[in-house]
């Protein structure tokens, strides 16, 4: 229950900034403050501080207007640091972060009343590692495993050199922290990776470096703040490494997940697990040839030298049954000698992810072998890093560990990844679960065939609900689009979010029925591409001279076609997404619209989410078409299968619930503040003849409707 002290600095908190930044309370956003308060502050929990209950997460969905960020953040914070937790803010964009970090948590520091510090999260590979920092100016021995490995990379040069050290004077200095995104200019991947390590090849408190290391410096920030602002992309990853690695373990964090619409799409992609063949064979072949001088180097010490006299045993079983898998994927694919002249790429899936008997035999196999080689990789490894803490005695120098353990970890994070892919293709599903999507891409690369195994799973729901909503103190999860049809059920079966939790569709302040829906008498049946065609060409050429328009199509084929056959005097005064930067189109149409000209955007399904034209920069949307998005991508075609076999429908489970999200998200380019007003037009006469039409506009808000 949320005490009366706690609920008086809530109310405090937000009076404070009301006032202080003239703002007119909203009766959403209070609704907002008061559910967040509700669920966090009724948590149970033990002495120690362990939730006792599994109400503890709330979802919200706060359209455009509601001031979510406001509410969340005054909402959680007193909460969370009552019980003792950090909040971890989570966005799904750059642009939200960079507004909660830059403005939103500064605002709220200077006006709320409440005392706190915040700080940034990013991934350990965003910050430069000082020690290979050190090693490129050329102070030190080069590390080999530059030479042994990263043979793509470009030789050192002079500009490398000089790179470094610009970086080093500039961290010496305290201009730097250390941070790729921070540093005044663009630095490319094959560069950077020289410059940074992952979580297997970083030493830790081992490492000489250590007190200077940019990375736990942010750390060490982290653990002092009050309020973590951090990406679905980097909590996701903390939890793949168990929770804690990166950020504070999440039974010990509130989170809040804005953008939350994002996240089971950012989970599956994290679950996902590829392997390209000849990528293998290629640090297979480094490994071979590095195992000469790691035994030099390493082996003096009796564990490694066992362990390396083992490898080539395992190198020279992976070879043949890698390249037998390389045919058999060909096969498969039915294209036994590779790609024809004209393909690019060639793509086949897995029915229902069903793998072939044979395949799944050989993938058996392999997943034995790469346990082996992870096994000793993570062995040696283990050696290593012991031999850098000074008091372990392992018959190992330091300087020789510390020059090696970044391959050997490296090699270990290649096995290990090769071990995931196997296993799910090794594995047979539960008959009563949805399947694992599998398939495989064949390529080229440099005139090199390649052959690409991946496997995903078809939902992430079970892996949120038990690592994060299961694990986690509490947490808020907020988007204007949460529901679909104007329900939760999609959200929850995605994104594993439990029927008990509490969900609450708040009000928005906006007078939608000033704006105008429109479906009229020339909207056309997009299965006659013609005439659909021809309809959109007919309205958009009778727009007002001075509109200040916005134009979605659902492909780019059509988008081309409308804008070859539109008149000139129309033409003259369009913008087109792709002929130009997203920034600079914009620029470009408010600038028109400033100059009271007209202006007409054509955009795709990008454009219906994120563009804010607020005011008169947009007063018409036209929508060409109903967003239905055709499952035919691996993961999403397996789901659609799975739903099926299950007698169940595809396309009312999963396309028109997504039509449903995406066209209130293109809907809501319209309005954007409480003044504003104009017309949406939709150009698809289904929403009036199928089925679904109903729901589909019912899902919308309460615009005026003018239905021909």
């Amino acid at each position: 229950m949320l005490d009366d002290a706690l609920k008086g600095e809530i109310q405090t908190a937000y009076r404070h900034m009301v006032e202080a930044l003239a703002l007119t309370p909203r009766y959403g956003q209070r609704l907002m403050i008061a559910e967040i308060a509700r669920t966090l502050g009724g948590i149970e929990v033990d002495e120690a501080g362990k939730r006792q209950d599994d109400t503890h997460v709330c979802v919200l969905e706060a359209g455009t207007g509601t001031g979510k960020t406001l509410a969340y953040l005054v909402a959680a914070l007193p909460v969370a640091r009552a019980r003792g937790k950090r909040l971890v803010i989570s966005t799904a964009t750059v642009a939200l972060q960079e507004q909660v970090l830059n403005q939103d948590l500064p605002s709220l520091s200077a006006h709320s009343g409440l005392d706190f510090r915040y700080a940034l999260a990013k991934g350990r590979g965003r910050y430069v590692c000082v020690a290979r920092l050190d090693d490129a100016m050329g102070d030190s021995e080069p590390n080999p495993t530059q030479s042994l490995f990263e043979q793509d990379l470009i030789a050192r040069s002079g500009d490398f050199t000089r790179l470094a050290t610009e970086m080093a004077e500039a961290y010496g200095r305290g201009d730097w922290e250390g941070d790729r995104d921070s540093w005044p200019d663009t630095i490319d991947d094959a560069t950077w990776r020289r410059l940074t390590v992952d979580h297997r090849q970083c030493t830790g408190r081992r490492c000489g470096h250590f007190s200077a290391c940019a990375f736990f410096r942010s750390r060490r920030e982290l653990e002092n703040a009050d309020v973590i602002v951090a990406n679905h992309d980097l909590v996701l990853a903390d939890l793949a490494l168990g929770g804690g690695a990166i950020l504070p373990d999440p039974e010990e964090c509130v989170f809040v997940f804005d953008e939350g619409h994002h996240l089971p799409d950012k989970a599956l992609s994290h679950f996902a697990h590829r392997f390209a063949v000849h990528g293998c064979l290629r640090w297979l072949n480094t490994l071979r040839s590095s195992l000469t001088e790691l035994h030099q180097a390493l082996g003096a010490q009796p564990a490694v030298a066992r362990l390396l006299a083992g490898l080539p045993e395992t190198l020279q079983a992976l070879e043949p049954a890698l390249k037998e898998v390389f045919t058999s994927g060909h096969q498969l694919a039915e294209r036994p000698n590779g790609l024809g002249d004209s393909e690019a790429t060639h793509q086949q899936r897995f029915a229902r992810g069903a793998v072939p008997g044979a395949l799944r035999e050989q993938a058996g196999q392999l997943l034995t072998m790469f346990a082996v080689l992870a096994r000793s990789l993570e062995s040696i490894s283990d050696i290593l890093r012991e031999s850098l803490d000074p008091d372990k005695q392992t018959g190992l120098e330091r300087e020789q560990a510390e020059a090696w353990l970044p391959l050997v970890a490296l090699l270990h994070g290649r096995a290990l990844e090769a071990h995931a892919l196997w296993q799910a293709f090794a594995a047979e599903d539960p008959p009563d679960a949805p399947p694992q999507a599998r398939w495989l891409t064949l390529s080229r690369s440099g005139g090199e065939a390649e052959i690409e195994f991946s496997a995903s799973p078809v939902s992430a729901a079970h892996t949120l609900a038990k690592n994060l909503w299961g694990r986690c103190h509490g947490a808020v999860v907020t988007s204007a689009t949460l529901t679909a049809l104007g329900r939760f059920e999609r959200i929850q079966e995605r994104a594993g979010l439990a029927g008990r939790y509490r969900y609450q569709a708040l009000p928005s302040p906006f007078d939608y029925a000033s704006a105008v829906l429109s479906v009229p008498q020339a909207a056309a049946d997009p299965g006659d591409r013609e005439g659909h065609e021809q309809a959109i060409v007919d309205f958009i050429s009778r727009l007002a001279p001075r509109e200040a328009a916005l134009v979605l199509f659902s492909s780019r084929a059509q988008l081309r076609a409308v804008r070859k056959a539109l008149p000139a005097e129309v033409e003259k005064r369009l913008l087109a997404q792709g002929a130009m930067p997203k920034a600079e189109l914009l620029k470009r149409h408010r600038a028109a619209v400033d100059r009271g000209e007209g202006s007409v955007i054509f955009g795709l399904a990008s454009f219906a989410e994120g563009i804010d034209l607020p005011g008169d920069y947009l007063t018409h949307v036209v929508i060409t078409r109903l967003p239905f998005a055709v499952p035919d991508d691996p993961v999403g075609a397996t789901l659609a299968e799975w739903i099926e076999s299950q007698g169940g429908n595809p396309f009312m489970r999963i396309s028109v619930p997504y039509a449903s999200i995406r066209l209130v998200q293109a809907c809501g380019r319209l309005i954007r503040q409480e003044s504003d007003t104009g017309r949406i037009t939709l150009l698809d006469r289904r929403v009036l003849t199928r089925r679904y039409g109903r729901a589909l506009l019912d899902a919308l808000p309460p615009f005026t409707r003018e239905i021909a």
